[in-house]
């Protein structure tokens, strides 16, 4: 699903506190940007945020519970964010929906993964150093 599918119900934005780097990653009126790489950057081996982009269509809500499943299922600490706000989806460059951030990484656009392909995705991430 394209971002210019308006008229949908949102569903609600789930604003937690979800870094370990102060909340400087969350993209907010305080984080320009162009400043949103240089949170996590520096973190390898580690999963520092994780966040779901998209319009609250069902597809999006889908992609957001099985990115749950698989950071519950990992055993990773790090609560999943689903941002519905355009004006925040716009600013990681997104085009379509839904969308997975890792550490402020664009790592997946306009599909629902399965649990098991977030669970290879994040152990991906893992295993990099």
């Amino acid at each position: 699903m394209t971002l210019f599918g308006f008229g949908k119900k949102k569903e609600k934005e789930i604003n937690a506190p979800v870094c370990t780097c102060n909340g400087n990653c969350s993209v907010s009126e305080t984080v320009e940007p162009e400043n949103l790489n240089n949170c996590c950057q520096d973190i390898q081996g580690r999963i520092c945020c994780i966040k779901v982009l998209g319009s609250g269509c069902a597809s999006c809500h889908a992609l957001y519970e099985n990115t749950q499943s698989a950071v519950k299922a990992m055993g990773i600490s790090v609560e999943v964010e689903y941002i519905t706000d355009l004006k925040k989806v716009m600013e990681y460059g997104v085009m379509s929906v839904p969308a997975l951030v890792v550490n402020n990484k664009v790592v997946s656009t306009g599909k629902v993964l399965k649990t098991e392909n977030v669970q290879k995705l994040l152990q991906k991430i893992v295993s990099e150093k």
